[in-house]
């Protein structure tokens, strides 16, 4: 069996009708770049000959013939076949001419021909299909049989007749469908074979010819409904000869009303289409785009549309490759209809996952990647899919129905599907329906993949930023601290933005504010080394200008691409100073606790991270408790087409506002630099509030190198402890650390002197021991024999956090403990 332009099936005797097709493909120079065997024996030029050579010379027009009614130029499309080859009509085009040339022996060959435009990146401009219309004519004015019948050829139903170029898959000289669409890639080379097999299928179903194509993805194509309406009116006239000859008189104005009946249907449809197209996609948020599809063919196409996607499309995940099973779970994301409010609502939730089996159609669409029509839903087959919800009976809303069941598909994966059904009062869902579902769910696949991409990056780049940015502890000792990182909203959502808090010896904190210069994956990286960078230094207890100085050095070896602002502040909450440098940042601004008054601080503005070979300096500026600290990267005071000065002027009039919390601060000053518009670069906030440390909760001694001296450290944190009203089991735990610490100190100091001290901050004790020895501690595995080993290892365990640093008369090792949980 064969099929002919409407799909059904034809007796094998009705293909006798063939002709060979002619193919040639030409470049965008006029040039021949593919010469068929049709073209061969059509025009009697060889492939060697005519490949390679201007077209107007392999195909001399002679004349057109446009008395033909058939076979004149169709639909306006355009004039002749020479003004396609001259390039000068950019739309498809077809019609009727005499060729003459060297290649025939100077005999003129009568042609159909019809031109097509190529659309892609490759280099063929136009495909030309050409038959003998002689052969034509001579196979469609056969008389009938001798035995009084007519012919196979001449009892072919309406749309039959004429199964020529148009549906060219149908009259090219390759012998059958899995040949064409094997060598469609060769005449097609921007063609994949999967791409092939999927138009060689329409064009066999439906007889339409599909010719425009896009190199990455495959855009759907509105097929060219044009030629099926030549097709029709050929087999019109036919149908009135043939009427005539048995002395039937034809209906009046029947011929009329059905063409204009089958051209308003076409329309109609090429219009929804047209319409989906400009309604869906306006957004990348895939719910949003979910809405959209679902919304835009109800109630126009169907009266009930529901959409599934599988779990991970909808969770954001990959998901196994190949098709789906019976296993795969399957989201309900929307369902749209137009019965009454909340009919469908308890039987089919939106929300529910679910499986389906192989016996349903839904299961045949989503592995096959084919729309699945079902004319009406028969009791039997609605049975088989209400098996499927439990204790919920889901016929009365199928049965007798009409179904189309369409998949949503892009780059060759099902990432769902849609639903149709139409009320038994509407016409069922025919061919074009079919077809037109296919185009739509084509289309609304494209978008959803594309929202499903951008959801999908935009989680990957939300993870990332947020796994490379700290994670700050809300309070330090003698200051409180509150961030806001935002991401760049027109950019991308990875920056090189980044805050940071170190602690430092001496109940110091170390307060860190970039941005590396750009946006994207590549700043993001950079910002991650440079804010490990600072962390490992700050540790070290570098002060603020050889900070920067080691960083600059640093990027420099990184490479030369990329540049960085920092601004470095190093906060002593027992002296009650600020240390900064900076390198290129935007200043920060100090809102003073007496008077509500809030400023600029006035710094060295130094050269950003990356310049190489430029100083930095450091200045000390005396703070007082209850003062605030605001740092920030530009992203929040600069806005496109407005000076920054204003920003900053902003910023500092907004961060004297009085505020209940940090947090709402924060929230404020985002508020108040976030509205203006036009920003596009992400954006860090660091405020610390400067609470400082009294006098009365610090405590320090200085101890002799001498081991006695040990037993006078506990009694010394004893007695403290004691009048600040400790915790008795923090205190038995502080006289254990201390005696370690100190006991070491004694027996490694180089000098005379050994400092202790005890820093209350709130409910937390802070504890150090400082000594004039350069030589860092570190853990050591101590076995049950080794007298050495053992103290370290006592202090990790028990402290809430120890470490050590290098000062500049030697080294500091401390502690911190915190009350135990009651």
């Amino acid at each position: 069996m064969d099929r002919g332009t409407t799909g059904g099936p034809v007796p094998q005797s009705a293909v006798a009708g063939r002709i060979p097709l002619a193919v040639v493909v030409i470049d965008g120079a006029g040039l021949v770049s593919h010469w068929s065997t049709g073209a061969r024996k059509l025009f009697g030029y060889s492939r060697e000959d005519a490949v390679g050579s201007p077209a107007g010379d392999l195909l001399p027009v002679s004349g057109a013939i446009p008395e033909d009614p058939d076979f004149g130029v169709y639909d306006g499309l355009g004039p002749d076949l020479e003004t396609s080859l001259d390039g000068r009509i950019p739309y498809r085009s077809a019609g009727r001419a005499r060729l003459a040339g060297p290649g025939r022996d100077g005999s003129r060959v009568d042609v159909l021909w019809w031109a097509y435009p190529l659309i892609g990146p490759g280099p063929e401009r136009l495909l030309v299909l050409a038959a003998d219309a002689e052969r034509l004519v001579d196979e469609d004015d056969h008389e009938p049989g001798q035995d009084g019948r007519e012919s196979d050829q001449d009892s072919r139903e309406p749309g039959q007749v004429e199964r020529i170029a148009p549906g060219f898959a149908l009259h090219t000289d390759f012998p059958g469908a899995d040949e064409l669409a094997r060598r469609l890639p060769e005449i097609l080379p921007s063609m994949s074979v999967g791409e092939s097999s999927r138009i060689v299928a329409q064009i066999l179903e439906l007889g339409y010819p599909v010719l425009e194509f896009s190199k990455h993805d495959r855009v759907p194509v509105t097929p060219d409904w044009g030629v099926a309406r030549r097709a029709e009116r050929k087999a019109r006239r036919l149908r009135t000869e043939r009427a005539a000859a048995e002395g039937i008189a034809p209906e009046p104005g029947a011929a009329d009303e059905s063409e204009d009946l089958e051209y308003a249907a076409v329309r109609e449809h090429l219009e929804f289409l047209n319409e989906v197209s400009g309604r869906i996609g306006s957004s990348l948020d895939l719910s949003q785009t979910i809405l959209e599809v679902s919304r835009a063919v109800v109630p126009r196409f169907t009266d009930v549309a529901g959409t599934y996607l599988r779990e991970q499309v909808v969770a954001g995940e990959g998901f196994p490759e190949g098709p789906p099973d019976e296993t795969t779970m399957w989201h309900r994301v929307a369902l749209e209809h137009t019965d009454e409010p909340g009919r469908w609502d308890d039987v089919v939730p939106v929300g529910e996952s679910m499986p389906f089996p192989s016996h349903t159609p839904f299961f045949q669409c989503m592995t096959s990647g084919d729309p699945v029509l079902v004319p009406r839903i028969t009791e039997e087959m609605g049975n088989a899919i209400a098996s499927q919800f439990e204790k919920r009976d889901i016929r009365p809303l199928i049965n007798h129905r009409s179904m189309l069941v369409v998949p949503l598909k892009a780059r060759n994966v099902v990432l769902g599907f849609m639903i149709l059904l139409r009320h038994r009062e509407r016409p069922v869902f025919n061919d074009m329906d079919r077809v037109t579902g296919a185009e739509l769910a084509a289309r609304a696949g494209l978008v959803l993949d594309n929202a499903r991409m951008y959801t999908y990056q935009e989680s990957v780049a939300d993870t990332l930023q947020d796994s490379m940015l700290p994670h700050i502890e809300p309070r330090m000792t003698g200051c409180d601290i509150a961030t806001r990182y935002l991401p760049g909203m027109l950019l991308g959502r990875v920056g090189g933005d980044w805050f940071d808090s170190v602690k430092l010896p001496g109940s110091r904190t170390a307060l860190v504010v970039g941005d590396v210069m750009g946006h994207g994956l590549n700043s993001a990286a950079m910002m991650g080394q440079l804010r490990t960078a600072v962390q490992t230094m700050a540790a070290l207890d570098l002060p603020p200008e050889q900070l920067l100085r080691n960083l600059d050095d640093l990027a420099q070896r990184l490479g030369e691409h990329y540049l960085a602002t920092c601004l470095y502040a190093v906060y002593d909450p027992i002296a009650g100073e600020l240390r900064l440098g900076n390198a290129g940042h935007i200043p920060p601004v100090l809102v003073r606790a007496d008077d509500g008054r809030s400023e600029l601080l006035e710094l060295p503005t130094g050269a950003p991270i990356g310049v190489g070979g430029v100083p930095f300096e450091a200045v000390t500026v005396r703070v007082a408790p209850g003062d605030r600290l605001l740092m920030c990267t530009d992203g929040l005071v600069e806005v496109r087409g407005e000076d920054i000065g204003v920003g900053l002027a902003t910023l500092t009039e907004t961060a004297a506002h009085p505020a209940a919390s940090m947090d709402d601060a924060c929230d404020t000053i985002i508020r108040a630099l976030n509205t203006r518009g036009g920003r596009k670069d992400d954006v860090a906030l660091l405020m610390a509030r400067l609470n400082g440390v009294a006098d009365e909760d610090v405590a320090s001694w200085r101890l002799a190198l001498d081991p006695s001296e040990v037993s006078r450290a506990r009694e010394l944190v004893r007695g403290q402890l004691r009048v600040w009203s400790s915790d008795s089991a923090l205190s038995e735990t502080a006289e254990l650390l201390v005696s370690e610490l100190v006991t070491n100190a004694v027996r490694h100091s180089n000098g005379r002197r050994v400092e202790l001290r005890l820093v209350r901050s709130g409910a937390t004790l802070m504890c150090e021991v400082e000594d004039d020895d350069h030589t860092l501690p570190t853990l050591l595995s101590a076995g049950p024999g080794d007298e050495f080993g053992r103290g370290l290892r006592v202090v990790s365990v028990l402290a809430k956090e120890w470490g050590t640093s290098r000062t500049n008369s030697g080294k500091t090792v401390w502690f911190e403990l915190s009350p135990p949980r009651r």
